[in-house]
């Protein structure tokens, strides 16, 4: 259900639009494509003395990761098509390479703050980052079920998703129904066959 109209009228200034497309690759590896595009609403100057247009990316930058099944950051690229300090901006992709190494489920949004916070790094490539550890999950989850189907290695391990979220808690109706090894009763009910 989306959200209800807006009882007031109002005027749009600014969208941002986040987007991350994920591929399994030949090699074994996974990429994940993301993109980050800021536009406003309305036409600005610039100090050049031009007019930045409504509509125009303010911002438009990519970052590439490449992980292997356990998650860890294998290759790295960052890339700008639009920033509004120009090559001020842009200089700052070849740091990214230092995401390799970094695993996207353990403290990976920590390792990121630790590494690029502040001046170190573009605010909005960090701010992209953030979204590849759950991206990657979505990714994966098909395979992973696939696997554990089949009886492969992962069987005895609990499915790492589980207490990631609120409906995937181990408590829950969804673990009682999909994880049942996995579920535990809640205290003072009993597991629900």
């Amino acid at each position: 259900m989306p959200l209800p109209p807006p009882d007031v009228s109002r005027e749009l200034l600014h969208t941002r639009t986040l987007r991350v497309d994920a591929y399994a690759r030949d090699d074994g590896l996974w990429d994940l494509d993301a993109e980050l595009v800021d536009v406003k609403g309305y036409d600005f100057p610039r100090e050049n003395g031009t007019v930045h247009k409504m509509g125009d990316p303010v911002h438009r930058m990519h970052l590439r990761v490449t992980i292997d099944n356990d998650f860890t950051i294998t290759a790295a690229q960052a890339a700008y098509d639009a920033a509004p300090f120009n090559e001020n901006c842009f200089s700052i992709a070849p740091a990214y390479q230092q995401l390799v190494g970094l695993n996207l489920l353990r403290r990976f949004r920590n390792a990121v703050k630790e590494r690029f916070g502040r001046a170190a790094g573009c605010t909005h490539l960090t701010e992209l980052s953030y979204l590849l550890p759950t991206v990657a999950v979505q990714c994966m989850a098909g395979r992973m079920r696939e696997e554990r189907a089949r009886g492969g290695e992962q069987s005895d391990k609990k499915p790492f998703e589980l207490d990631g979220c609120h409906a995937l808690r181990v408590d829950g109706p969804v673990a009682a129904k999909h994880y049942p090894k996995w579920y535990v009763a809640p205290e003072g009910r009993a597991k629900r066959e």
